[in-house]
């Protein structure tokens, strides 16, 4: 629980002070029981108050933060999909022009910058993945899905991952072992890749003001390479490849919470890892156009982010994506209505010239990996997915396949959704403004200094 949240929301509504410390304090005694006294807990409270009315109407605009009025929650975002990526498109434009090599304008899996002159031309990769929110009860599936996540991001631009890094934040209440639990998981990916976890942060969310067990962190990687591929390199008339998949954090997130943990074990390989390296190890990268990850909402969402950075239609043919999903937990999401193909999979997606295709299929399939062609890359826009015979539009929903009973509550669509573009529209031209304020009195000061 976000203590500090709680009281401003409250202070905002008017609640009389006495009332605001009263039910902060019991919360404070629910959740930590025992390991605290009434006298303590109200101490607590009044501090947390204090602090709030401090801090709740702050004038300078560098200080405060900007508002939307738009929800986490009601864009989707984190749910891979519409909205989810309309916010990752706003982040590019806020971020601007960068001058690297592959930045987050591309849509691609990681980003890419060149080493300073003399270096030899070498590109550096880095990626950071979040951990799945639902596993923080799961602090080792946890690490090892959102370790084997970031190695993926790393491989599929073409480069060789040399080291991973993590942070993990729990919240007051969270029993110490979860760090431990949470590493070993990370390890066990680490030391199976043979990429060394190098360095990380462990911090508490949220400080004093948050308590409660729940734990939340990420997973960064970096590589290298002399060439890599994006995003943005599907070309008329290439074929595109995917190779088997079992899913990762997501299906292991089904699985656990739809009462079927036998279905964990099947997430549980590196093999995507297994086939990329050996495509580095051939010298394939030259030769495709371009390999990713199926996560972000499913191969809907990847599909469309490809077709639109890189101008094409792609056409992909059902029965052949079906063949490829691990079989129980294919049969798992059809038991629980789960739509397969708007969910993370972690298949290998590569788009290559039908000249090379028999190559990477034999180099994928060397490493102990099957793959196979599911479509094709077309002149035209959009994506499109041709089911027993009919050709229908392939768009990912507003949101990604509702795969815990949760989100099937929440549900795939959203509302308003024109409205909450433009109040987000309007909050990163405020973030721009007041970036570009920042930067103009630092340049300043740096004039000054010298």
């Amino acid at each position: 629980m976000d203590l500090e949240g709680f009281a401003k929301r409250k202070l905002r509504e008017g609640e009389a002070d006495n009332r605001i410390i009263a039910e902060l304090c019991n919360r404070i005694v629910e959740i930590k029981q025992d390991r605290i006294t009434k006298e303590q807990a109200e101490e607590i409270s009044e501090a947390v108050l204090e602090e709030s009315k401090i801090t709740l109407d702050l004038k300078d605009e560098l200080i405060t933060g900007l508002k939307s009025n738009v929800r986490m929650g009601e864009l989707g975002v984190g749910s891979r999909g519409a909205g989810d990526f309309y916010a990752h498109e706003k982040i590019g434009e806020l971020i601007g022009a960068t001058g690297a090599v592959v930045d987050s304008s591309s849509l691609s899996d990681s980003g890419v910058v060149r080493l300073p002159d003399g270096s030899k031309g070498k590109l550096i990769v880095v990626t950071v993945d979040g951990m799945h929110s639902r596993l923080s009860d799961f602090p080792f599936l946890a690490g090892f899905h959102v370790a084997r996540a970031a190695l993926r991001d790393v491989y599929v631009m073409g480069a060789t991952p040399v080291a991973l890094l993590s942070d993990i934040h729990v919240a007051d209440d969270g029993d110490v072992a979860k760090i431990f639990d949470h590493i070993a998981g990370i390890s066990a990916v680490s030391d199976a890749a043979g990429v060394p976890l190098v360095t990380g942060s462990t911090l508490r969310i949220g400080g004093d003001v948050v308590i409660g067990e729940r734990m939340t962190g990420c997973v960064g990687a970096v590589g290298v390479a002399d060439t890599v591929v994006t995003r943005e390199g599907a070309r008329e008339g290439d074929v595109i490849l995917m190779s088997e998949g079992a899913g990762g954090g997501t299906i292991t997130t089904a699985a656990l919470y739809y009462g079927e943990p036998e279905v964990v074990q099947e997430t549980m390989n590196i093999k995507f890892l297994n086939a990329c390296s050996m495509l580095i190890k051939e010298d394939m990268v030259k030769k495709v156009h371009l390999m990713t990850d199926v996560t972000n909402g499913g191969i809907r969402g990847d599909a469309n982010e490809i077709a639109k950075v890189s101008h094409v239609k792609l056409v992909f043919y059902e029965d052949r994506i079906r063949g490829l999903v691990n079989k129980k937990v294919l049969a798992m999401l059809k038991r629980r209505e789960i739509d397969y193909l708007g969910v993370s999979i972690d298949a290998l997606l590569v788009i290559c010239p039908a000249e090379v295709v028999e190559a990477v299929k034999a180099v994928v399939m060397g490493a102990g990996v099957r793959i196979e062609e599911i479509g094709k890359v077309a002149a035209g826009e959009g994506a499109e997915i041709v089911v027993a015979g009919e050709t229908k539009d392939f768009v990912p929903k507003f949101r990604e396949s509702a795969y815990t009973p949760i989100k099937k509550v929440v549900g795939e669509s959203g509302r308003n959704f024109e409205l909450m573009k433009r109040k987000v529209d309007k909050a990163v031209e405020e973030a721009v403004r007041k970036k570009d304020k920042v930067k103009r009195i630092l340049e300043f000061s740096q004039d000054t200094e010298i």
